[in-house]
């Protein structure tokens, strides 16, 4: 009987896994190896690396400093977690283990343009595909930007990238653009430029990322995909946890799901979907997990 079982190896679950580590708890963490920072090339928006730090080397720093405090890491994928009576039954596909307390830091899956994997990731590597405004916006900043999207979403993500660049465009991912008057008219107080689509037929040519559009084929420094992203909150919800409407876990602002037992954090929670935050979370989950868990016994034996 684990104290906690930590799901997902991402910045948030890394983290409570140090913290409850240093708890002197006894803990599992199950890591598929999906994490959505590993796609980082280079964040320079993570404090006390001035240089930047790939998420790769970021991962793997967090890993090695959790494996000093004895944490467990098991490269299994969980495909349930279950509550029973005081505890929960994890499975995976090949182990089913108990644990006091679970903490889900599933994080989510970006939607991709329709390119082929090798393409996408030389682009992403190239800083020619990027997928956080937030994180790497300055890195555009007086650049040729293009946004593939529509609707309030796409045309929110093209305003925020109009504080950094005067050349946006917004072009419609499949056919005509899905916009109301309202968006319509922000867009073009701020002078952003609308394409329709479709977009296809994706190539690096030089320094840029070009595609056809139905008004031809076009060329950017940057392309931002803002074609949404997949919640990974099927756990929670299997187990019976609230979600909300768009489909992340339910929190408190201790990191509770509404399961006693069960806690969630970073980008399965709704919030800012930054790694900062996602470690923040981390960190007020844990320390509730262990507070909670010395109300039941003791901690020291």
């Amino acid at each position: 009987m684990h104290d906690c079982v930590i799901i997902g190896g991402g910045p948030a679950g890394l983290t409570a896994a140090i913290y409850l580590s240093r708890f002197h708890l006894d803990i599992a963490l199950y890591d598929s190896g999906e994490s959505r920072a590993a796609l980082i090339p280079c964040t320079h928006n993570h404090a006390g690396f001035p240089g930047g730090i790939s998420g790769k080397d970021l991962l793997a720093r967090m890993r090695q400093q959790a494996a000093s405090f004895g944490v467990r890491s098991h490269d299994s994928k969980v495909t349930a977690v279950e509550p029973v009576d005081d505890h929960f039954v994890v499975r995976t596909g090949e182990t089913t283990v108990e644990a006091c307390t679970v903490l889900l830091a599933t994080g989510v899956v970006n939607n991709r343009p329709r390119m082929e994997a090798a393409l996408h990731d030389e682009a992403l590597q190239r800083g020619l595909l990027r997928y956080c405004p937030i994180c790497d916006g300055y890195e555009v900043t007086d650049k040729r930007v293009g946004v593939i999207g529509t609707g309030t979403h796409g045309m929110r993500e093209a305003l925020f990238l109009r504080g950094y660049t005067r050349d946006v465009t917004l072009i419609a991912p499949d056919a005509e653009h899905m916009l109301d008057d309202a968006c319509a008219d922000a867009l073009d107080a701020a002078r952003v430029t609308r394409v329709d689509g479709p977009c296809g037929q994706y190539a690096i040519e030089g320094d840029q990322l070009a595609f056809d559009t139905a008004h031809g084929r076009l060329r950017f420094d940057s392309v931002y995909p803002a074609l949404g992203s997949q919640i990974r909150s099927r756990l929670a919800l299997g187990a019976g946890a609230r979600g909300t409407d768009d489909g992340c876990i339910v929190t408190d602002e201790h990191q509770r799901t509404t399961i006693p037992g069960l806690y969630a954090a970073g980008d399965v929670v709704k919030g800012l979907d930054q790694i900062s935050h996602a470690m923040g979370q981390a960190g007020v989950a844990a320390t509730t997990i262990r507070n909670e868990l010395s109300e039941r016994r003791p901690l020291r034996r």
